[in-house]
């Protein structure tokens, strides 16, 4: 039973980067997922999350209209689209599951299992 969160690595200001979190041993169907990211000195933050049917989409208000969350439960797969990239996104990004995540879905305790995180650089 594994989540895995990987497609990280460096981007331009302005540019993007695709993360995708797999999941193996379990079906993802059954779990709304979020994404979240750590950066240097700084707390983990919740970024944005989507629910099973995904039909209910939350956004931290930094990653508005930049960032895109979308699954494809057909392959066992969420995705992150960064687009716009920004010097301050540069974080580690991890995903996580929950059973539901409701209004708290910004808060680690909502989320019962990990993935390892992916490293993203926004730099030029």
């Amino acid at each position: 039973v594994q989540l895995q969160a990987y497609g990280g690595g460096l981007a331009q200001p302005g540019g993007f980067l695709r993360l995708s979190c797999a999941a193996s041993g379990f079906t993802l169907d059954y779990y709304d997922v979020g994404w979240f990211r750590q950066a240097p000195g700084k707390e983990r933050e919740g970024v944005l999350c989507i629910s099973k049917s995904s039909d209910i989409t939350y956004y931290g208000d930094s990653v508005k209209g930049r960032f895109t969350i979308s699954r494809d439960n057909a392959k066992n797969t969420v995705y992150l689209q960064m687009n716009s990239l920004k010097p301050e996104d540069t974080a580690v990004y991890y995903c996580a599951i929950a059973r539901t995540f409701g209004i708290n879905w910004h808060y680690e305790s909502t989320y019962d299992r990990w993935g390892q995180g992916t490293l993203v650089t926004v730099s030029s």
